[in-house]
């Protein structure tokens, strides 16, 4: 299911892509350990913030919603699932 806030995760993780290819570019130019470690830290988090976005949304639009076909055992299985990527 397509969900709104997804063009801006894509456009978050499009951003996180072209980080970690700078990230590679750093290691072929000889960068230093701690540049290296700030820069992977950086990637890491960008793309740990657009999956959590991702399972808030998908929580809050698709197990919290009332007009959902799932069951609300079914959605809390779904919720216990997911909430293991958090």
């Amino acid at each position: 299911m397509k969900h709104t806030s997804h063009p801006d995760i894509v456009k978050r993780l499009m951003r996180a892509e072209g980080h970690l290819r700078s990230t590679i570019e750093m290691f072929a130019q000889g960068k230093s350990c701690l540049e290296l470690a700030q820069q992977l830290h950086a990637v890491e988090n960008a793309v740990a913030n657009a999956k959590r976005e991702m399972i808030h949304d998908h929580i809050e639009h698709c197990l919290d919603d009332p007009e959902s076909a799932m069951s609300s055992k079914a959605a809390l299985k779904e919720l216990k699932a997911i909430t293991k990527y958090l």
